[in-house]
């Protein structure tokens, strides 16, 4: 049976709730062991360069497997990819737990990043399903706000449970909210599943290509931005064996009618300005949030619970403009909802690069709060745009993009920041505000993209 048009109220409400809390795990599971590696690292007798596997693998499989389960998910229908990465995703935590070893808890890391691939490549599927299309954007604009606030908050939390337990909690207290969102999912998501027209080829021998990829592109950045300095070469040709795995597997995807690689959607001029908006957006927040901890910490002397407390200002300003977002799309063009807050949060950040030597709490937090409002003016809007402008049985590949992008966005600015600080001192102010700088351009650009928007979205309505 098809829905038509969205679930009735109390159906959408339980099933939105289901997909906001699964979600929510999956994104902060990608940043919340970042606190506890040293740690890790001496409970496993592991030295601190490998333990960076933990938060790689992770990563790495989510970003391999992304697009692949987001083409399942309109072969076999979102609900199973999701409930069965949910399921995954809870029983891998387990393991990470009960890890002994470091490359044990590395394997069960790269299984957890498989589960929350199926979270993520059917999660804006799934609330396109649930939600009628009048109120798609309220509903778009939920799930932003869940995934932008999680995707900062997981430093935080892990605080709060390291702070009382060990950091083998920080996977079990998956276990409960796992079999939660599974035993509230088997009743609550829409069982329909949206098959594509023509023939779908889910080749094994693509789905390698797909993940080589993305993994070896992932590894090359990573390795330059840490390493590049005494790993050229390795970085170099990390690089090259991915971009040749992708001239690879662009070739064999490029007739096909629904191809692993959405390349049918890119072929949508509006999706793929949007998918662009959202790779630099992304990128320049990534470049700020990771680089205001050591502005704050070395040259303003703020302790590391101050700067905890400042750095908040930034995903409250996202949740306070997400429901206003969400209201306002449909109204204007979300080019020019994107344009805007795109702007504001480029002026944010210009304000954050230019502050005084010793500011006071409240020059910082007004400053955050309005890279905030205007992250949270642009997501919600990009993202359905993104949504909207793929037909309706490529629901899954558009909500596969979706995470694409924002990982994509992410790990650009990571590497970005790491080469910053290769070159300047992050303890004397002068890396971060470089970085400042650098993700004001990122947002500014990423504005362009939007603004380039409007004429396609004007046409269409």
């Amino acid at each position: 049976m098809q829905v038509q048009d969205g679930l009735p109220a109390t159906q959408r409400l339980r099933a939105l709730g289901v997909i906001v809390l699964g979600i929510a795990v999956s994104v902060l599971d990608g940043t919340i062991v970042n606190l506890a590696l040293p740690g890790i690292t001496r409970d496993l007798q592991a030295s601190a360069a490998t333990s960076i596997w933990v938060i790689n693998a992770y990563q790495i499989a989510t970003l391999a497997l992304l697009l692949p389960l987001a083409t399942l998910g309109d072969i076999v229908g979102y609900r199973r990819v999701y409930l069965t990465g949910m399921a995954l995703f809870t029983l891998a935590s387990l393991g990470c737990a009960l890890s002994t070893s470091l490359p044990m808890l590395a394997a069960t890391r790269a299984l957890q990043g498989l589960g929350a691939a199926g979270l993520m490549s059917v999660n804006a599927a799934l609330v396109r399903q649930i939600y009628p299309k009048r109120l798609l954007g309220r509903g778009i604009a939920i799930n932003s706000m869940v995934v932008a606030a999680s995707s900062v908050a997981g430093p935080s939390i892990a605080a709060a449970i390291l702070s009382v337990a060990s950091w083998p909690w920080l996977f079990i207290i998956n276990l409960p909210l796992g079999l939660l969102v599974l035993a509230l999912g088997s009743r609550a998501l829409p069982r329909n599943p949206v098959a594509a027209p023509g023939r779908v080829r889910w080749s094994p021998v693509d789905i390698v290509l797909n993940a080589l990829m993305f993994g070896l592109i992932f590894l090359g950045a990573d390795t330059l931005g840490t390493h590049g300095g005494g790993m050229p070469w390795l970085a170099l040709a990390e690089l090259a064996a991915g971009v040749a795995a992708g001239v690879v597997y662009v070739r064999r995807q490029w007739n096909e009618a629904v191809p692993l690689f959405p390349l049918d959607l890119l072929r949508i001029p509006v999706f793929a300005l949007s998918m662009c908006t959202s790779v630099s957006a992304f990128c320049a927040q990534i470049l700020a949030l990771a680089g205001l901890p050591f502005l704050l910490l070395d040259s303003y002397g703020r302790t590391h619970v101050q700067a905890g407390l400042l750095l908040t200002a930034w995903p409250l300003g996202i949740v306070a403009m997400a429901p206003l977002a969400g209201r306002l799309i449909g109204r204007y063009p979300g080019g020019l909802l994107g344009g805007i807050g795109l702007g504001t949060m480029a002026a944010g950040l210009l304000l954050l690069a230019t502050l005084p030597t010793q500011p006071g709490n409240a020059d910082i937090v007004w400053r955050m709060a309005l890279c905030g409002l205007g992250f949270g003016m642009f997501q919600s809007p990009n993202n359905h745009t993104i949504i909207t402008s793929a037909p309706s049985h490529r629901s899954g590949g558009a909500s596969g993009m979706l995470g694409t992008a924002r990982l994509t966005g992410q790990t650009l600015g990571a590497v970005l920041l790491a080469t910053i600080f290769s070159i300047y001192s992050p303890s004397d102010g002068q890396g971060p505000v470089i970085a400042l700088f650098l993700a004001a351009g990122f947002a500014a650009v990423a504005g362009l993209f939007s603004a380039l928007r409007i004429r396609e979205q004007v046409a269409a309505r």
